[in-house]
């Protein structure tokens, strides 16, 4: 039975709507506010590590998502020109190593997931076409502003703000600086897989590096469909997830890659596109029983694959503070913040850094590549044990 009183969340991508279903098991009644008249979340393709899928699956959710999802065998990853640098074993490889598994999944697939679980729970309300504007707080809790199709103001014990990295909450929390541009743009279609070549639907994550841009793709969909991203560094820098992509101006920065990747980017009819940003590792002001998870929190660049990750994990290490909390929600947030602090800045500075060892040519790429080349696929995943082994 849930406790009488209810915490709001504020969105309902994947790390708010994991955070309804690790609150409302923490044994609280949850309102998730979603601005969109109708969930459909952008982009494509997701990758989901271990230290993800560990929280999906103790949340039930694995059995549902595996029919959709592909494990890959391993990330291939190779120079511009086609050259095979390293690949990193993942597939049962990675499974025994971390107890959970590795999986690549389209995005719309997980959210339906999520979906249906937050429907499934009767301490969970969904509201769309509903934006959380403001908050104030008193005496018995908070109350929630909302603006929207159901523009009732929504009153609550706590709030959780997960309305992503333009998120009008944290402004509200009193940091209004905007999140850094990174200087790079990334560009996301997708395809059936009989349109393209084999080496391109086999259950890999392919990985290319090259002069100021790298390519990525694997198969999603139970493998039927293959999502392609392509990252570059560029000067647009406006804010969104799905501005339309001119293939046009995409092809001259892929000139010096191989021709099988240019003739799969040659492959769409359609390109979308996202300038990135990030920001410090650091939370606005203290507010009561106010936090932020997810890109809010802690935007990710999305060079290490773990912008969904760390929305997730958060979501299972704030449903834990809250259920040991007792009473003072407050405290409960204060520490779910203090927990995540180290772990999220960490993952950041390794985003970052890959963003840089990723665009690198000449002298410098010459050096990546044979540091990658020397060491052992097996050796290279060592490396991510302390990420993809975390357990919260």
């Amino acid at each position: 039975m849930a406790r009488s009183r209810s915490i709001i969340i504020a969105g309902a991508g994947i790390g708010g709507l994991t955070a309804a279903l690790t609150v409302a098991r923490a044994g609280y009644r949850v309102v998730v506010l979603e601005q969109a008249t109708r969930l459909e979340e952008a982009g494509a393709g997701i990758q989901l590590s271990p230290n993800a899928t560990r929280i999906l699956t103790d949340l039930g959710l694995a059995e549902r998502l595996r029919p959709q999802a592909v494990a890959p065998e391993a990330i291939q990853i190779r120079a511009a020109s086609g050259r095979p640098i390293q690949r990193m074993p993942l597939g049962e490889t990675a499974e025994r190593r971390y107890g959970a598994p590795y999986w690549v999944s389209h995005r719309a697939d997980l959210q339906a997931v999520l979906v249906a679980a937050v429907g499934e729970m009767p301490d969970i309300t969904l509201k769309l076409g509903t934006r959380a504007e403001d908050f104030a707080l008193h005496q018995h809790g908070l109350t929630v502003q909302t603006r929207g199709n159901q523009a009732l103001d929504e009153q609550g014990i706590a709030l959780i703000g997960a309305d992503g990295v333009w998120s009008s909450l944290r402004a509200r929390m009193g940091d209004r600086t905007p999140p850094a541009f990174a200087h790079r743009t990334a560009w996301r279609a997708i395809l059936p897989a009989a349109q393209v070549g084999e080496e391109f639907r086999s259950a890999v994550t392919g990985l290319w590096l090259g002069r100021d841009a790298h390519l990525v793709h694997y198969p999603v969909k139970a493998g039927t469909m293959v999502n392609i991203v392509a990252i570059i560094r560029d000067t647009w820098n406006e804010p969104g997830w799905s501005a339309p992509g001119r293939f046009g101006d995409l092809a001259p920065r892929f000139a010096g890659f191989a021709p099988e990747a240019r003739a799969l980017l040659a492959l769409p009819d359609r390109w979308q596109k996202w300038a990135l940003f990030d920001r410090a590792p650091s939370l606005p002001r203290r507010v009561g029983p106010v936090t932020l998870i997810g890109d809010a929190a802690h935007p990710m660049l999305p060079f290490l694959a773990q912008g969904g990750a760390m929305g997730i994990e958060d979501a299972a290490v704030l449903g834990q503070c809250l259920a040991r909390g007792g009473d003072d929600i407050a405290r409960a947030m204060r520490s779910y913040e203090q927990a995540r602090r180290r772990r999220v800045a960490r993952v950041q500075r390794e985003a970052r850094r890959n963003s840089w060892r990723y665009h690198l040519a000449g002298p410098l790429g010459f050096a990546r590549n044979a540091v990658l080349g020397a060491m052992s696929g097996e050796k290279l995943l060592a490396r991510y044990d302390w990420l993809y082994g975390w357990k919260p």
